[in-house]
């Protein structure tokens, strides 16, 4: 759906991405600001980040990156390929965008990359409301921990229900690979009362909590950033994804 030089990119169904076609800085889905705000953070201003995107849609994070980061390489995969046209035909995504955007599945696509080459990885990947099993286990976590460098940071969107079943699974398989495992959502999902988007941050090196709780509960609606001393709380007991 279009409004304006806004456009909601539908895929199954499901509303994935906000895209606005003058203005790549702004960041209008909740989960989407929360990344943005976190690649904020990561280094001092104009500094590269260079980053892998798993799942393309609007490719709205790799348009942000490129406006606040000029120098960022970063590559998106995305394995749907009217998803790809979609992203050269109207979001005018050419050569010069500042990303390469490759038709791939986004395990394959990392298989590709060098050890420890990128400062990022993005996981946004989507069949209807659910990511992908294979980009969800222990076989993922491993690539992507093998791509990032030492300090380079995951962050993941999951859509969980009440409850957190499937968030308190993933925090286990990340924790697998990651010392620092935080989580960031809405307080009323978090306190497992509705459906919507938890954001897990994940870490070999102690994460910017300060500043990135500082951005966070900044937001229009009221946002917890949760630390990964109570993030291993909250997923005490639960089973990493094989």
């Amino acid at each position: 759906s279009q409004d304006a030089r806004g456009i909601t990119v539908m895929v199954g169904g499901v509303a994935s991405s906000y895209v606005h076609l003058d203005d790549p800085t702004r960041l209008e889905f909740e989960y989407v600001r929360w990344a943005g705000d976190v690649l904020d953070v990561l280094a001092p201003a104009d500094d590269p980040l260079h980053t892998a995107h798993v799942g393309g849609a609007g490719c709205t994070l790799a348009r942000y990156l490129s406006a606040t980061r000029v120098r960022s390489r970063q590559v998106v995969f995305e394995v749907d390929p009217a998803v790809v046209a979609l992203a050269r035909q109207t979001f005018g995504y050419s050569r010069r965008s500042g990303f390469r955007l490759r038709t791939a599945d986004g395990l394959d696509g990392l298989r590709t990359l060098g050890d420890g080459t990128l400062d990022v990885v993005v996981r946004d990947a989507f069949v209807a409301d659910r990511t992908p099993a294979h980009l969800t286990g222990t076989g993922f976590v491993d690539q992507v921990a093998r791509v990032l460098a030492d300090g380079g940071v995951y962050l993941a969107n999951i859509a969980d229900r009440p409850g957190l079943g499937l968030s308190r699974r993933e925090v286990a398989t990340v924790a697998t690979r990651f010392d620092q495992v935080a989580l960031i959502g809405e307080t009323q999902h978090l306190r497992g009362r509705r459906y919507g988007n938890v954001l897990l941050v994940a870490s070999r090196r102690p994460l910017p909590v300060a500043e990135i709780t500082r951005r966070v509960v900044s937001g229009p609606v009221p946002t917890r950033f949760v630390v990964p001393g109570q993030v291993r709380r909250l997923a005490a007991g639960a089973a990493p994804i094989l």
